[in-house]
């Protein structure tokens, strides 16, 4: 089963007088590159936070961030939001000054103008210190929100597995094409090597040298090796995607790069312009492979 590092999480829940808000957001990383940014009164969980994040995401760079907002007031409690007096009456100042400067009139409506400016509002959502039940909850709905992610990480790589398999059987269609090329491959070389000898003038060789030198030539331009292993990392790289255990990321980077390998030898030794075509569009089939399993976990 393929994780993708690709994810989206989010969770609101209400508390008496408040909404807390758990989103997370995570792409692609080597390892797990984790961004916390709480409010003042749940600072001091980060730690603990950070850890359940671990616990279950491994790897990729997360953003979490946790917002409380007011709801409106409870039973017993005053308002968390109010004006700040002190910036409304700084900023109808200012406003009277740059109006003098100008010589334009004053604003006919000034809670109209002031109102607009956000700092003249202040609320101490998030700067009174957590309860311990608020703390609880907070846990809780970081816990849904990673559940939350990890289910969007599980479709996406329902797809990418999808997207693998079908780029590995197209590799593997492309690799079953070669035989039809190697033997006529072989006689060409073979006729070409005899063509250039033959335009030699009055040279005399031993003709028993000359064709152990060809067998010793055309051995080394033998793609046996290449197709068997390649095929064998194409069968590997399947078994490994659908493993259970997760993070198999690294390791089917390390398979892409051993096809790489062997497409690039069998590319090396084609001399042939039909074999050269097929070795490019393997290529292509696993550049493709190679961007996308950067997103696996």
């Amino acid at each position: 089963m393929v994780l993708s590092m690709t994810g989206f999480g989010k969770v609101v829940e209400l508390l008496p007088g408040k909404k807390l808000t758990v989103e997370m957001k995570s792409l692609n990383s080597k390892q797990l590159d984790l961004s916390v940014k709480l409010p003042v009164a749940f600072r001091h969980l980060e730690p603990k936070v950070r850890e359940a994040v671990a616990r279950k995401l491994q790897r990729g760079k997360v953003d979490l961030g946790v917002w409380v907002e007011s709801t409106g007031t409870t039973v017993g409690q005053p308002l968390s939001t109010d004006f700040d007096v002190e910036v409304m009456k700084t900023l109808k100042g200012r406003i009277e000054e740059v109006s003098a400067a100008l010589g334009i009139e004053n604003p006919s409506d000034w809670y109209q103008v002031l109102m607009r400016f956000p700092d003249t509002l202040r609320s101490d959502v998030g700067l009174a210190e957590a309860t311990e039940a608020e703390e609880q909850e907070l846990i809780l709905a970081l816990e849904k929100c990673v559940d939350s992610l990890m289910h969007y990480r599980s479709v996406e790589g329902e797809k990418l597995e999808v997207f693998f398999a079908s780029r590995i059987e197209r590799i593997r269609n492309l690799l079953a094409q070669v035989p039809r090329w190697e033997s006529e491959r072989v006689a060409k070389v073979k006729s070409r090597l005899e063509d250039n000898l033959s335009k030699l003038p009055k040279i005399e060789y031993d003709k028993g040298r000359l064709e152990q030198e060809m067998i010793f030539y055309i051995e080394k331009l033998d793609i046996n090796e290449e197709k068997q292993r390649l095929t064998q990392h194409l069968d590997y790289f399947m078994e490994t995607m659908g493993g259970s255990a997760p993070g198999q990321g690294k390791k089917l980077g390390f398979i892409a790069q051993e096809m790489g390998r062997e497409i690039n030898t069998l590319g090396s030794k084609s001399n042939h312009a039909e074999l050269q075509k097929l070795v490019v569009d393997m290529k292509d089939e696993l550049e493709q492979i190679k961007e996308q399993v950067l997103n696996v976990m």
